[in-house]
């Protein structure tokens, strides 16, 4: 691995930010760093190309990123903000002329299936549908297009969640609690992502002070924090109160890993 880097296409919540008719101050900020899509990454290594999660946001994304190229996806879990774009996943169909291979938990590609029944159909399929390839992660270490890659499993409150580690970068969404077994795949990472979902605590999100609670026990060079709503307050005021090394992730951040260190742009 000489070359990783990753991408934020998307560091907003269910709703994304600004949320539907809220008129609160986040989501009328003029900052663009408060104009989050749902959640999903863009993890580069070498010359391989994985997307993280593919929302209802994923074609704006992958236009705003200019991708035209995609290895394979890695689902989190099977909450629509995560998956709700995979139809769009024919367009990379139609330009590299083969399957798209999607990894995930078994329940979740259970409910790929279902959700996207005509993608699977055997007699009578649809002309230009997208053409899929579901392969099961058990938890254990797999190569997924050349990359070797760890798979974490988190809770959001009851439900199974996928986190990936990829060599010095890990990235969790979703989670409410990490068992220390899990916890302890992602020690020695340098760079961490994590979702935050506001300050309150929520049933089946970190808030900010869980979240920083994971951080102070991995401490990596630094974390980013994603999955963000609008009730965590603004970028503005929130990166002001984080310590040296945590930041906020926002839509376009790219976080790129070279012998061991790490720098960010926009």
């Amino acid at each position: 691995m000489e070359q990783l880097s990753i991408e934020f296409l998307g560091t907003g919540t269910s709703q994304g930010v600004p949320v539907i008719a809220c008129s609160c101050s986040v989501c009328t900020s003029a900052d663009p760093r408060d104009k989050r899509l749902r959640t999903s990454a863009l993890v580069r290594v070498d010359s391989a190309t994985l997307l993280i999660d593919a929302g209802p946001d994923m074609r704006q994304q992958m236009l705003r990123a200019k991708v035209t190229e995609l290895d394979a996806v890695l689902l989190t879990h099977e909450h629509m903000d995560h998956v709700a774009g995979i139809d769009e996943l024919r367009s990379f169909n139609f330009r590299m002329q083969r399957p798209i291979d999607i990894y995930a938990n078994p329940a979740t590609n259970v409910a790929v299936r279902r959700m996207f029944h005509y993608a699977f159909a055997t007699e009578h399929r649809y002309p230009g549908v997208p053409e899929l390839v579901l392969h099961d992660l058990d938890g254990s270490a797999v190569e997924v297009a050349g990359v070797p890659i760890l798979p974490v499993e988190v809770l959001h409150h009851r439900m199974a969640v996928l986190g990936f580690r990829f060599g010095p970068l890990a990235y969790i969404t979703d989670a409410k609690t990490i068992a220390p077994e899990e916890l302890d795949k992602i020690r020695g990472v340098e760079v961490l992502v994590l979702n935050v979902l506001r300050k309150k605590e929520h049933i089946s999100h970190f808030n900010l002070a869980e979240a920083m609670q994971v951080v102070e026990a991995i401490a990596p060079r630094r974390a980013y924090f994603t999955h963000i709503s609008h009730l965590l307050g603004s970028h503005e005021e929130v990166s002001a109160e984080l310590p040296s090394g945590v930041e906020l992730a926002f839509d376009g951040l790219k976080v790129e890993l070279l012998s061991n260190r790490s720098t960010a742009h926009s």
